[in-house]
């Protein structure tokens, strides 16, 4: 009998369709490609590319280089630890239980045989993320590996301070992840065990196979053993940092009791140790462990935390100057180290000296120098005569010093930078091709104005035109603090560079900035980085273009060093050539410093150690070496061999310009306030504690009267170009001290403080601002501006140190209803409690002052005599003349040309005296 053939079922022919999973995992693949692997390339790609470009290749490979491996090591050893573990757990599954899941029904599904799979995506996740934090502490290591020697130690445990900075944090953070990784270790096994039923743990009867208890006693005592060592080497270390005592480092309390707890509590863990693989041998695992631990913890709770709190309270706190004293000293020695507050000269100042003219005249290149422009106001000023058209703007408005026409003159420099938003058509073609830079600046000395109450202008309009010393040869800013988009350049389509009345000037970058991107793979991957097919599609990119990105210039020094900290103030300079560049100070800073005072960030250490500058037109960045002794940067240099130049290669046009930075210097005025006390009994009581100035009532937060200026200081003989704040006693009004950054040649970084005698009373600002408030005539003056619709702008009230005194200086600025122009209309001056209004600053000097009204008033009178026939007609005439030159240089703002005509119009009004009948 024959077997009748088999009837093919319907869609037999077809292929097999492929299991969901596979599906699954292809779509998953192809979305990490794209999604992960391809932005991953195109960012790696072009960061190298650009990295290359400012010839910055170490940083990036250095850290490419330590991150990958840092990420490579760590996950496979983070894996092999925990899932070594496990897997050893799970070896053998004989013994495992069934584990099922009630799919409803009454169907049960045994779930066992995925266990191990669900062990092993727990250890590739723990190990992911472990990897992943490592990765973040590539500079951590390196900073261990190449950390510099300090050459001071700290007073307790008599290591160099530079273990603190560099090697400790890195000791720290392999302990905690090895902790980390051993207790995730023992918790998983435990499960496994119980699972296995191989651990019983309570309320049932205990007990431990011995198989399981060799493998969990083994890492209990490992956890033991790290939690001793990271107790006796980091435990004790974070002393140095504690805040139980009244300031930050190891106080009494720390010392005599939480440092000998951590000692014997790392006792206490070895001995935890011991006990488990004591327990191991004998078979009782539990109890041994459950004793170990409760040791352990109860010791620490009793000896760490108990224990040094009752003291504190009881035994230090009653009777805490006494108990503190050297700790106090040791933190008031190091926050000075650490903060280069050590250095601070100090000088004695006279007090109670009474300015005349005679002193006037001879600090003229102070009063030539006072700062009668504030920035804000100046900007808006800039903003509406000198931003020409709608797409340029002027960012911020920064003080330089330079010598101008043979005079040393503190002038206001503004970039005028291109604002794209601004354009009125927005495309590709405009914002990427057509325009690409600003153009030129905007110099204005800081006390000259115009007969309407504007400021004077050193260099001016597009292109840049100049009226004094200065020029400007190369305009085009390609760099900026607003250029915050990329842009290409050598494309076939021209550059706009600046209008030229009805008719628009271009020109094509010639400089060296930019990465080519000829090729079709190189725009293909910018057009993909930007999200930018129109980089592809273009055919304006010509195999000659480059792209020029991450161009303003604070983002592009922090991208080139990202390890750096830097100012929020990078300012512009005009360079001998004519060429615009940009300085930027960076600093090193550290969290790690012994015994010293935190900011609110928590840096107890700063410096700043480099400087860099910037090419406005071609983007180079050349970061310099400011501070060689500064421990951090030669760690850095070290890491990074080659990034940093010696000052000395600075070009001395450029070095010229330097400045003393702004952050640094306020928060080391905020911390010599305190930390000018350097006896412990002073500090401890805060007897002569200092302040900023304050007009409003209260604590000052913030502080106005932080200002540059040229003026030459107490004892010099030169003037100088400096940084200055005056102090208040805490609490008071009158003045203390003022503090100066000293920024020329050789005196460069230099802080001194000069100190009023505590007997004397000097006015401080808010006593001289109720005064100029309570003269009747400046309060009659404002008040009818205000009536009339005028908006009455009162400025900054500058704090001006003449010989051993001091002068106040306040502009008033004027704003017409409805418009946006301040103007400069009146300058009140003040000296002791003497104040006077005038419409020049030299006016308002006279008034006060005296000498020059009284020579005005008689050179008047006696050229407004009836004419006498004994009077010579020639010294009438020369009079005249002296007088109407000294009125001109008033006006001018050069005060020195004032002094001398009014000089010689004196001895000409004693001529006509003598020859009077």
């Amino acid at each position: 009998m024959t077997t009748p053939p088999a009837i093919p079922l319907r869609g037999s022919g077809r292929a097999p369709r492929p299991p969901l999973r596979k599906i699954l995992l292809a779509v998953l693949g192809a979305a990490f490609l794209t999604f992960v692997i391809v932005p991953w390339f195109g960012s790696f790609a072009t960061d190298y590319l650009w990295f290359k470009e400012v010839h910055f290749q170490p940083v990036f490979l250095t850290s490419l280089l330590w991150r990958t491996g840092l990420f490579a090591g760590v996950a496979a050893f983070s894996f092999a630890y925990v899932y070594g573990n496990l897997r050893a757990a799970t070896a053998d599954l004989s013994g495992f239980p069934a584990l099922f899941v009630d799919r409803g029904g009454g169907v049960r599904v045994d779930i066992s045989r995925f266990v191990p799979r669900l062990f092993l995506l727990g250890s590739v996740l723990i190990a992911f993320v472990t990897a992943v934090s490592a990765s973040v502490l590539w500079m951590t290591v390196l900073m261990a590996f190449h950390g510099a020697t300090v050459g001071a130690v700290d007073s307790l445990f008599g290591r160099d301070i530079g273990f603190y900075l560099f090697t400790l944090p890195a000791l720290s953070e392999i302990l905690n992840t090895l902790i980390a990784l051993t207790g995730l270790s023992l918790v998983g096994t435990a499960i496994v065990y119980g699972l296995r039923g191989e651990l019983v743990l309570p309320p049932r009867k205990t007990s431990a196979a011995p198989g399981a208890a060799r493998h969990l006693g083994a890492l209990l005592a490992f956890m033991f053993v790290l939690l001793g060592v990271r107790l006796w080497v980091v435990g004790a270390s974070e002393l140095l940092y504690s805040g139980t005592g009244p300031l930050v480092g190891a106080s009494y309390t720390d010392v005599h009791v939480r440092l000998p707890a951590i000692r014997f509590s790392a006792i206490v863990s070895m001995i935890a140790a011991a006990a488990v693989i004591y327990g191991v041998i004998r078979r009782q695992l539990i109890w041994y462990a459950f004793l170990s631990t409760v040791l352990y913890a109860g010791f620490g709770v009793l000896f760490r935390v108990l224990a040094p709190a009752v003291v504190q309270k009881f035994g230090v706190a009653p009777n805490e100057l006494s108990r503190e004293r050297p700790y106090i000293a040791q933190h008031i020695a190091a926050t000075r180290r650490a903060w280069r507050l050590d250095s601070v000269q100090t000088r004695a100042l006279e007090g109670d000296v009474q300015l005349s003219m005679a002193d006037i005249k001879a600090n003229a290149p102070t009063i030539d120098n006072v700062r009668l422009w504030e920035r804000d106001l100046l900007k808006q000023t800039f903003g509406q005569l000198q931003e020409i058209r709608t797409y340029y703007d002027f960012f911020s408005v920064n003080d330089d010093r330079y010598m101008i026409d043979g005079r040393y003159r503190q002038i206001h420099l503004s970039a005028r930078e291109l604002n794209t938003a601004s354009l009125p058509t927005r495309n590709f073609i405009n914002d990427r091709l057509t325009f690409t830079h600003g153009m030129g600046v905007t110099m204005a000395p800081v006390n000259q104005v115009t007969p309407e109450g504007l400021p004077v202008l050193f260099i001016k309009d597009v292109p840049p035109t100049s009226s004094v010393s200065v020029k400007v040869t190369r305009p085009q800013i390609y760099y900026g603090q607003m250029t915050n988009s990329y842009v290409f350049v050598g494309t076939g389509q021209k550059e706009f560079d600046y209008p030229a009345g009805e008719t628009n000037t271009y020109t094509n970058y010639s400089g060296r900035g930019g990465v080519p991107v000829g090729s079709i793979l190189r725009r293909s991957l910018y057009a993909w980085q930007f999200d930018a097919p129109d980089i592809v599609l273009s055919s304006y990119i010509t195999p000659g273009a480059r792209i020029l990105y991450h161009r303003n210039v604070a983002d592009r020094a922090k991208t080139a060093l990202s390890f750096l900290d830097f100012d929020g103030d990078p300012y512009l300079i005009v360079t001998d050539a004519g060429e615009l560049k940009w300085i930027l100070d960076a600093y090193t800073s550290s969290e790690n410093y012994p015994y010293s005072q935190r900011v609110r960030d928590g840096t107890n250490y700063m410096r700043n150690s480099v400087k860099v500058v910037i090419d406005a037109y071609d983007g180079t960045i050349d970061a310099y070496l400011a501070d060689p002794d500064d421990p951090v940067v030669q760690t850095y240099a070290a890491i990074f061999p080659g990034i940093f130049k010696p000052l000395s290669e600075m070009a001395p046009d450029v070095r010229r310009h330097l400045r003393y930075p702004a952050d640094l210097f306020r928060l080391q005025t905020e911390m010599h306030a305190t930390y000018h006390m350097i006896e412990p009994d002073a500090f401890y009581h805060r007897e002569d504690q200092w302040q900023y100035p304050s007009i409003a009532a209260g604590a000052p937060t913030t502080n106005p009267f932080m200002r540059h200026i040229i003026l030459r200081l107490p004892g010099e003989k030169a003037p100088e170009y400096i940084f200055m704040t005056p102090f208040t006693p805490r609490g008071k009004d009158n003045l203390a001290a003022w503090m100066v950054a000293r920024m020329d040649g050789d005196h460069y970084g230099q802080l001194v403080v000069y100190k009023f005698p505590k007997q004397s009373l000097v006015y401080g600002p808010k006593q001289i601002a109720n005064r100029i408030n309570q003269d009747t005539d400046i309060s009659r003056q404002l008040t009818l501006w205000d009536q009339k619709g005028s908006q009455v702008i009162r400025g900054e009230l500058l704090v001006i140190p003449i010989e051993e005194s001091l002068i106040y200086v306040q502009p008033i600025y004027l704003r017409a209803e409805g418009g946006t122009i301040p103007e400069l209309k009146r300058v009140v001056v003040a000296h002791e409690n003497r104040v006077a209004m005038g419409e020049t600053l030299e006016e308002g000097l006279n008034l006060l002052f005296g000498a020059g009204t009284a020579t005005r008033q008689t050179a008047a009178a006696v050229l407004n005599a009836d004419a006498s026939p004994l009077l010579d007609a020639g010294l009438i005439a020369q009079a005249q003349q002296h007088y109407d030159r000294a009125i001109a240089a008033q006006r001018s703002g050069d005060w020195s040309a004032y002094g001398r005509e009014i000089d010689q119009l004196g001895t000409i009004l004693k001529q006509l005296r003598s020859r009077k009948p």
